[in-house]
């Protein structure tokens, strides 16, 4: 097959397997079915919970779970009012408080989220970790890692279906899995999100942290703390790939009118 037909098959390919992020309307590649994501993503969250120190019955441990679950409950009630239920087909939510000094936080499909204990002196208090946990679940919810994950097939296997990728290349699809949300060790070949997804998992989040009963104001101050505590050393993991310039508390404020709106008094559990 010469170039050119490569070229216009993909073409094809991309226009008829786009899907639209929610909120933003924004338009990406979705080659992987939600079904085989979810079921990928149990299978490797259990793995990883098993290798991981998990903290339970502690105030930090019950504080993941409470927030976690105030924002789930957000975005359950967003995805409802706006008829996009079938999004979240298959979502089983977990929260997870992992002894780990990293500062970091991550969200697979299906709602399996971890949260280290690295994070929690940058968060301070619930609300900061709403910042956090929304940003996270909002890559999960706008299906960041699917659109990874399918450019990676596409540049490492030449697009061949998930399925196939496993029984031919399962160590590399596996890397390119792990990649694409953040978990582990990276192949290398894409980063796990991009600048662009990553103002867009702000704006969700604001706004999911919003319907939750969290101050999104109080997401500007989170940042400027995630930003303090990069100085002087390594990238925190949380930041490794996270845009972290003034730019984005510039971004973050423009859109906190809009997240305000949402903003209200018993909202799955929250008061101001």
């Amino acid at each position: 097959m010469s170039w050119q037909r490569c070229i216009a098959l993909f073409c094809v390919l991309v226009s008829i397997t786009c899907q639209t992020v929610p909120i933003t309307h924004r338009r990406q590649l979705h080659l992987v079915p939600s079904s085989q994501l979810n079921a990928m993503a149990a299978t490797t969250y259990e793995q990883f919970l098993d290798s991981a120190k998990v903290i339970k019955g502690t105030p930090e441990s019950e504080m993941v779970k409470r927030v976690g679950e105030r924002i789930a409950c957000a975005v359950d009630s967003y995805f409802t009012r706006n008829k996009l239920s079938d999004r979240l087909k298959g979502y089983h939510w977990e929260f997870n408080l992992i002894q780990d000094s990293a500062i970091n936080a991550w969200a697979m499909p299906g709602g399996r989220v971890a949260v280290y204990t690295g994070i929690l002196p940058v968060a301070r208090n619930d609300t900061g970790l709403a910042v956090a946990m929304a940003h996270e679940i909002s890559h999960a919810i706008a299906n960041h890692g699917d659109e990874r994950l399918s450019q990676g097939l596409i540049a490492q296997l030449g697009g061949i279906a998930l399925a196939e990728a496993l029984r031919t290349r399962p160590e590399l699809t596996q890397q390119l899995f792990l990649a694409a949300y953040g978990v582990g060790a990276q192949v290398g070949v894409l980063l796990p999100y991009s600048r662009l997804q990553e103002s867009e998992a702000d704006h969700l989040g604001l706004i999911f942290m919003s319907v939750a009963g969290y101050d999104p104001c109080a997401a500007v101050d989170f940042w400027r703390r995630m930003m303090q505590a990069q100085k002087g050393a390594a990238p925190p993991e949380f930041l490794s790939t996270h845009p972290s310039d003034q730019n984005r508390l510039k971004d973050i404020q423009k859109l906190i009118p809009q997240a305000m709106k949402y903003y209200r008094t018993g909202i799955c559990g929250g008061q101001r």
